[in-house]
């Protein structure tokens, strides 16, 4: 589907911000630009974006409720009571156990880890879970990435003399369990400074209150960000505020000395001679981590992350790499599948505004994969269901700007359970509850999603030149990673390129265009990759001329700057 380009100039005071950036800053003017649409307004706060500081972190004791869960994790500590870390199944709750587990285990050992099975427990917390930590003697549960809604479920652990300091990141309910402590950023009321961590950055929190609450240095904690950094790469939070902060440092981590597990995957990947970055961790990294919870057991996951033997280490990253493998067969024929039946529908032509598609036979470990991927396709909303336990269980997926949390919500009492966020929310339900949630969901989405939503828009934050993609200027580029939502990559628009005459076909179908390309301000040639524009080759191939909307990425090997490509997202053709 092709986007909507769309530019939005500085306003005047903000060009006026930006030229006196670019004179106290000794920037170029497109660098400045991109500072100032990131909020930024003085050099001070340019050199704190271009350096993130540890110390720029905030208080853990703002966060409500901080307090009462480290006094509860002291007096367990103290009492030699049995703590279980409990945490979800995907990479945030997997790397957020791995971290607090193995943080807390320097200092106690009577301590153990669950990640529940996604197809015999599900998702959160379950009673037989808890009837499983009382055999065992356990006395607190410090619950990660989920546990907001689990209210029943801890209630029912209080009966048992089990309490629970619950770590989670998702929409709260209006009624909240009656756990020990709830943190949580997004809790209605909470002052605290950075409402959208992830759970494996609300479990560093928990840490680094309790390293503070008992003098400890946090030297030792802050090693383990590169298990933070994962988390939020994967669970696409913004990368604003304390994620940044913590993704930088963690990704110097990742390149420097990493978590054992982690450098195996990193060596399974084959990224061991070249930097790592956001986009690493997102298609390499975390696919594979969550792989283990989608095809097996995300306990497998936990196992490699807190390793301390180097061949058991491999032996188990090597399992999940096969894992990993699985799911990509398993997420192709699925999404085919999906895409045939949305196509028998007719749904790039009708006038819905949204998507639920049900089949009891694909694998549940996918379907959130397969939402994602209908959403890109489609740019509509989409519910992807499977059956799993007597229920219809799925994954729903969102489009830029579009709250499909309060989508779901919309038809709450046909649903069983549910629990995410803007973007991203997991439910299950009846299955004869389907059609009627196919219905209200479809009219929620059509009364309240804007035509804007329904056209992909392609966000342009600066015009340039190839005159102007110089050594300086890509050194200054290079100081705005990590990327992510609320610091996306920045995204530039040329006009009036023109193939050099040494452009061609790749791919095994020719489906790609390997580009070569001048424009008139000077006589740089730079290379880009076009994929899937090979319907647009005979134009570029004519030395007609073309507007490009594109990422800079640079080719890194064992650690050396390489040259520059011009990652192509759109080609506009000139008339």
């Amino acid at each position: 589907m092709t986007s909507k380009w769309n530019y939005c100039p500085l306003t005047s005071d903000e060009q006026k911000l930006e030229s006196d950036l670019a004179k106290r800053f000794s920037a170029t003017p497109p660098i400045s630009e991109l500072l100032v649409q990131r909020g930024i307004s003085s050099v001070e706060e340019a050199e704190k974006f271009f350096h993130p500081s540890l110390s720029d972190l905030h208080d853990p004791f703002l966060m409500p409720d901080m307090d009462k869960a480290v006094n509860r994790l002291n007096t367990a500590m103290g009492a030699k009571e049995k703590i279980m870390v409990y945490g979800d199944y995907d990479v945030d709750g997997t790397t957020a156990v791995a971290l607090v587990y193995k943080y807390l285990q320097n200092f106690y050992s009577n301590i153990d880890y669950y990640i529940p099975t996604r197809y015999d427990e599900g998702y959160g917390i379950s009673k037989p879970t808890i009837d499983l930590a009382a055999e065992q003697g356990v006395k607190l549960i410090i619950i990660l990435d989920c546990g907001i809604k689990a209210i029943e479920e801890i209630a029912y652990a209080r009966t048992l003399g089990i309490d629970f300091i619950i770590c989670d990141h998702h929409v709260p309910d209006d009624e909240l369990p009656d756990a020990v402590a709830i943190l949580n950023p997004k809790l209605e009321g909470s002052s605290y400074p950075c409402s959208h961590l992830s759970g494996c950055g609300v479990g560093y929190k928990l840490m680094q209150a309790f390293s503070i609450s008992n003098g400890i240095p946090t030297t030792d904690l802050e090693g383990m960000l590169d298990l933070v950094a994962v988390s939020i790469a994967a669970d696409i939070v913004p990368m604003v505020d304390e994620n940044r902060i913590m993704t930088y440092h963690g990704l110097r981590r990742l390149n420097a000395n990493p978590n054992m597990g982690l450098r195996t995957i990193i060596r399974i990947c084959g990224l061991g001679n070249r930097e790592i970055t956001i986009s690493d961790v997102i298609f390499k990294i975390g696919p594979r981590i969550n792989a283990s919870g989608r095809m097996q057991s995300g306990r497998e996951a936990v196992e490699l992350l807190v390793a301390r033997d180097v061949a058991d280490a491999y032996a188990k990253g090597r399992a999940i790499d096969r894992y990993n493998q699985d799911r990509k067969e398993l997420d192709k024929r699925i999404t085919d599948e999906a895409n045939a039946i949305l196509e028998e529908r007719g749904e790039m032509t009708n006038d819905k505004k949204s998507i639920v598609i049900y089949n009891k036979n694909w694998h549940k470990g996918i379907i959130g994969i397969v939402a994602s991927r209908l959403t890109e396709l489609y740019y509509k909303p989409s519910v992807v269901l499977t059956f799993s336990n007597g229920l219809a269980t799925g994954s729903s997926r969102s489009v830029q700007g579009f709250d499909v949390y309060k989508a779901v919500d919309s038809a709450r009492d046909l649903l069983e359970n549910f629990g995410g966020h803007t973007y991203a929310v997991g439910l299950s339900l009846k299955e004869e509850n389907i059609p009627e949630f196919t219905r209200r969901f479809e009219e929620y989405v059509a009364n309240n999603i804007l035509p804007s939503q329904l056209t992909p828009l392609l966000d342009i934050d600066a015009f340039l030149s190839f005159s102007e993609i110089t050594p300086e200027f890509l050194t200054l580029l290079r100081k705005f990673n990590p990327f992510g939502p609320g610091n996306n990559k920045p995204v530039f628009c040329t006009r009036g390129v023109m193939d050099f005459g040494t452009s061609k076909l790749v791919g095994r179908h020719n489906e790609h265009i390997k580009l070569e390309l001048v424009d008139d301000t000077c006589g740089k040639v730079l290379n880009g990759i076009a994929f899937n524009k090979a319907s647009l080759f005979d134009h570029i191939h004519s030395r007609r001329p073309f507007s490009i909307c594109y990422t800079i990425e640079e080719n890194k090997h064992h650690g050396m700057t390489g040259n520059i490509q011009l990652l192509i997202k759109e080609i506009h053709l000139d008339n």
